[in-house]
């Protein structure tokens, strides 16, 4: 099997996957599966390789036929305003220093891979959009 093949075989099963996620756990969970989890390293994974990247609009017009439109834009919000835009709580972050414990998201603490980050949720949302 060719590499793009692999590429769509990975999107397809995510996106069946997502399906029965939604029957047992509600919407929300099938979001961060296939959105937040699935969705940003196909991505990332676009940037890197073309037949990921050939793949792309197919998967994300799987995504716009699983979820409708307002679903979508919903999600984005809340994820913009709990993860990417959230208010850093210095306390929190400090009592987490003490106890060498890492932050949930190891990308807070690497300005560039932050910014990548960033650049991918914005990518994300342009692409469901449309």
């Amino acid at each position: 099997m060719n590499g793009s093949m692999e590429c769509r075989k990975i999107w397809i099963e995510q996106c069946a996957a997502t399906e029965a996620i939604r029957g047992r756990f509600g919407s929300k969970s099938a979001l961060d599966y296939l959105i937040d989890e699935k969705l940003f390293t196909f991505l990332a994974a676009a940037e890197q390789d073309p037949e990921f990247a050939a793949e792309l609009p197919a998967f994300v017009a799987e995504i716009r036929r699983l979820f409708v439109a307002q679903e979508l834009r919903d999600y984005l919000n809340q994820l913009a305003h709990s993860k990417y835009f959230a208010q850093a709580n210095h306390e929190l972050d400090d009592l987490d220093d003490l106890d060498g414990e890492a932050t949930e998201e190891p990308w807070l603490e690497n300005p560039v891979v932050g910014a990548q980050e960033l650049l991918r949720f914005f990518r994300v949302r342009e692409l469901l959009r449309q």
